[in-house]
């Protein structure tokens, strides 16, 4: 079997959010002003968009995909639910849907918390957001609980291998 992340890529997504400290344009996310988002939204430029927090959106660039296809390679998305089940019901069979979640919702919230980048309102917003999320997960090809990241790890790494090197 090739290494798997010679067979790979991670499609970076678009957002209208503010930059964190260290993150940087086009290397975690393509940082968008609401207004170029909504004109590439028009112009039929996002394979799948969502207002993932209130008007905050997110989105997956169709020029993202076609990068990594013409690089020979699979696609990893990195999307909200709602993105991950729209992927799936474009691509179908073509694409193996991972959900991952938290152990708990506690432990998320303790996760989040420790990351200091969210004030209190955000951090509500977050878990209720997640409470949601987690309604979702039964629609999903497979359920991955994120609990011990090398373990997590490993399961994905051995599902996508599986998946790539299917029949």
């Amino acid at each position: 079997m090739q290494v798997l992340e010679q067979r790979l890529a991670f499609s970076i997504s678009a957002t209208t959010r503010e930059p964190r400290a260290g993150e940087v344009n086009g290397r975690e996310y393509h940082f968008l002003k609401l207004s170029d988002f909504k004109n590439r939204i028009d112009e039929g430029e996002f394979l799948e968009h969502e207002e993932v927090y209130a008007g905050i959106l997110y989105g997956t660039l169709w020029s993202e995909v076609k990068r990594i296809w013409a690089e020979g390679k699979a696609v990893v998305f990195d999307v909200d639910v709602k993105g991950g089940l729209n992927l799936k019901r474009k691509f179908g069979d073509q694409a193996l849907a991972v959900f991952l979640r938290p152990p708990s919702v506690e432990v998320l919230l303790d996760r989040l918390t420790k990351r200091s980048t969210e004030v209190e309102h955000q951090l509500k917003e977050r878990i209720a957001k997640a409470n949601y999320e987690l309604s979702f997960e039964d629609q999903y090809d497979v359920v991955v609980v994120n609990d011990i990241l090398e373990e997590t790890f490993a399961k994905c790494e051995h599902l996508v291998g599986e998946f790539l090197d299917r029949p």
